[in-house]
């Protein structure tokens, strides 16, 4: 009865070994490489799959994600003949696992090597200066080399990256120097143009103000003189105003009269006033005649 049960248990034991070597799942985006008796049967695919106990055996697995590589710094000497460190990143996928397990060793090794090998020889056709300024240049001629060399294998490089590009630190300190240099002199041209266009918008603004006090003065001046000539028209009307009315009154009744009167009384005012200051003056020969002298102003405000 023992030795039965030991028998089942044997039995069961065994079963369960060939269930464990026969069935085997695949996940998504992964591929199992099958030897049978150490020869290449198939490529599994992801899904579930029976294999032959004892004869089948999964050699390889692959993931087909697309993998990013980390590429290590390696010393690159430029076209001036300065040594930089330079590291990137690769990025690959396994398109024919089969080739990638019998092409190669290790495609991962190899391409990380291809990669690090290209940029040496990249780097050598640069100056230091260009090596900043044709990152993508540079990406690209790796990309197409490793992928080109990587096709047998089964990879395909899908992009590379640079991450770093260090110099010397006596190279840092020169380029420091320089873009300080540079710096201080865009900071004095910018100062400079901003001068220039302060003296400009100055000498505009000095500009624009003397043609307002000219306009200014032009229009005073306007002013003033239509004032005076308004002024003169009618001091000329008043005047003119004044002589009509003293010929109205002239030929008025009376009017005459008047004006005798008045030139009279003027003539003896003033001549009073010449007596009264010492001043040297000349007497007519006729003072006497005073009537005669205001019969010779009559007749000559009768003739005008």
């Amino acid at each position: 009865m023992n030795g039965g049960l030991i028998f089942f248990g044997i039995v069961a034991f065994i079963v369960l070994v060939a269930i464990l070597k026969t069935a085997v799942i695949v996940p998504q985006k992964t591929a199992y490489i099958v030897e049978r008796l150490g020869k290449y049967r198939c490529t599994l695919d992801a899904g579930f799959h029976i294999l032959i106990p004892f004869l089948d055996r999964i050699a390889y697995r692959h993931t087909l994600k697309e993998q990013a590589i980390d590429v290590p710094p390696q010393q690159c000497i430029t076209k001036d003949n300065i040594a930089v460190d330079v590291d990137g990143i690769l990025y690959m996928q396994v398109m024919d696992p089969a080739k990638a397990s019998y092409g190669i060793g290790n495609y991962l090794f190899a391409t990380t090597q291809l990669a690090q090998t290209t940029m040496r020889s990249e780097m050598g056709k640069l100056d230091l200066d260009r090596s900043f300024e044709e990152r993508t240049n540079i990406n690209g001629a790796i990309v197409a080399a490793v992928d080109k060399a990587s096709d047998p294998w089964g990879i395909k490089v899908t992009r590379y990256e640079i991450k770093n590009i260090t110099p010397p630190q006596s190279i840092r300190d020169a380029m420091e120097k320089q873009m300080r240099a540079e710096r201080e002199k865009r900071a004095m041209i910018a100062e400079s143009e901003g001068e220039r266009q302060s003296k400009i918008n100055r000498a505009e603004g000095e500009r624009q103000q003397a043609i307002a006090l000219s306009e200014g003065e032009r229009a005073r001046r306007i002013n003033e003189a239509e004032g005076k000539a308004k002024e003169i028209l009618l001091v000329a009307e008043a005047q003119a105003a004044g002589i009509t009315k003293v010929a109205e009154a002239l030929n008025g009744k009376g009017g005459i009269e008047s004006v005798n009167m008045q030139l009279a009384q003027q003539y003896l005012t003033q001549f009073g006033n010449l007596a009264k200051q010492n001043n040297s003056m000349i007497v007519p020969a006729d003072l006497s005649n005073v009537a005669g002298i205001l019969q010779a102003c009559t007749s000559i405000i009768k003739k005008s």
